[in-house]
């Protein structure tokens, strides 16, 4: 691996535990304002101060933002999205070199497998790798099962979300973004299917802290490399206290349990 490369990735992942957690802001293009970042900057303040690992931007909430926190905290700028009238496909509106001119870490792209438009999709995918290779930028991809052509009840079958996987590392991908496959035994064949790293999307907004932990846990009992969550971080009424217990899981190694009682200390 080219020193660059490795010094950028180095940035991205924790110093103790060599893992990640991520916190996504590239919501806007894909799902609109939700609430929690009708103000991003407010919420990105409060992300960056309570210690997360690395955020994702857009180029223009980026270049716009970012600033304040550089050498903080890791910069992913996001390449690409999706809409909410057009939700299984990506279209790349940003590329490598623009991610090195923000100063970030690494470029992010999504993939969405099992759809007609796939191979258009996997083609940007693979200029993409070759352009942030040829640069040293770390590749992160989020590629899920969920174009048209896989119903919506099989979108979490471990058979899918490892090839969403080993379609990254096949491509060059250094880190790739999915679903977690709902236990620990199933995400653990992801991971084995997969020589590059693998971390877990968060999705909407889970009903308790608890089932987040206990998502988080297992996923990296499973082999993860660590997590990259949205919504069930800025919506949460507790920024601090949330980031604080899922770091304790993510680089101490913490139970379910312990999450919890840190979440719930005054």
């Amino acid at each position: 691996m080219e020193l660059g490369k490795q010094i950028r990735l180095e940035r991205l992942l924790n110093s103790r535990s060599k893992r990640i957690f991520v916190v996504a802001f590239d919501h806007g293009v894909n799902r609109g304002v939700l609430p929690g970042i009708e103000n991003v900057g407010a919420k990105l303040k409060a992300v960056v101060e309570a210690g997360v690992d690395a955020v994702t931007l857009n180029k223009g909430i980026a270049a716009r933002l970012f600033h304040p926190y550089a050498g903080r905290v890791a910069l992913i700028m996001k390449a690409s999205g999706f809409s909410p009238f057009h939700k299984n496909y990506d279209v790349t509106y940003a590329d490598a070199e623009e991610a090195i001119r923000l100063g970030a870490d690494a470029i992010s792209v999504g993939v969405m497998l099992g759809d007609e438009r796939q191979p258009e999709m996997l083609k940007e995918l693979g200029r993409i790798s070759k352009e942030a290779a040829s640069l040293g930028l770390p590749l992160i991809a989020h590629i899920y099962p969920g174009g048209n052509l896989i119903p919506e009840e099989e979108r979490y079958k471990v058979e899918h979300i490892s090839y969403c996987a080993r379609v990254g590392a096949e491509l060059g991908v250094d880190i790739i973004k999915t679903w977690y496959t709902g236990s620990p035994e199933t995400f653990a064949r992801v991971v084995e299917a997969c020589p590059a790293r693998v971390v877990v999307a968060g999705g909407p907004k889970m009903d308790s802290a608890r089932e987040l932990f206990q998502m988080t846990y297992d996923a990296l009992r499973a082999g993860a490399a660590g997590v990259t969550y949205g919504r069930n971080i800025w919506q949460h009424d507790n920024i601090p206290g949330i980031v604080r217990a899922l770091q304790s899981i993510i680089h101490e190694g913490k139970t379910p349990e312990e999450a919890v009682a840190l979440l719930e200390e005054k």
